[in-house]
């Protein structure tokens, strides 16, 4: 007979990203080397190639992933032409990460660089479409202190828009 469920599977949080990638499995392997996933459960279709769900764990999260359905209207980054969200990963050391998945295949869309917000900060873009800020806490700050550096840097951004341009 079945446990009783407590709602949340163990080991889980209460948002779980799901990927739908074209070309699962190859993902799987460059999320293995790029961000030291580990895959939990694996389940494959009837044809025995198709990646109907994965599960993996990277550091204490889970993410979901599957090969990418188009009749069911579940594509992939790769199938739309870009994607409208970035999964946010908080590791010890960010450049060392960063490294990593760019040492894997990943292509640099931000380099790593100390934000306004007290984080080292980088993005990448995966071989699937898929993109990822990278980022270590290096400055706990509070809203106001967030807040007056954001307003900074903004206004130096704006002061640099006609440098170089002409």
């Amino acid at each position: 007979m079945a446990n009783p469920s407590q709602g949340i599977p163990k080991g889980f949080h209460t948002v779980t990203p799901g990927l739908s990638i074209k070309g699962a499995e190859a993902a799987i392997a460059f999320y293995k080397k790029a961000f030291g996933a580990e895959v939990i459960s694996s389940m494959r279709g009837p044809d025995g190639k198709t990646v109907m769900h994965a599960e993996l764990k990277i550091g204490d999260s889970v993410i979901f992933l599957a090969d990418e359905f188009p009749d069911m209207g579940y594509v992939s980054p790769k199938t739309l032409g870009g994607t409208a969200c970035t999964l946010h990963l908080y590791v010890h050391d960010v450049d060392a990460a960063f490294k990593r998945a760019i040492d894997a295949g990943a292509t640099v869309t931000m380099p790593v660089t100390d934000m306004f917000w007290g984080d080292r900060y980088g993005k990448v873009e995966d071989p699937f479409g898929h993109r990822w800020g990278l980022a270590t806490q290096k400055v706990e700050m509070s809203e106001d202190e967030i807040r007056a550096g954001g307003e900074k840097f903004f206004a130096e951004m704006e002061r640099g828009k006609g440098k170089g341009n002409g």
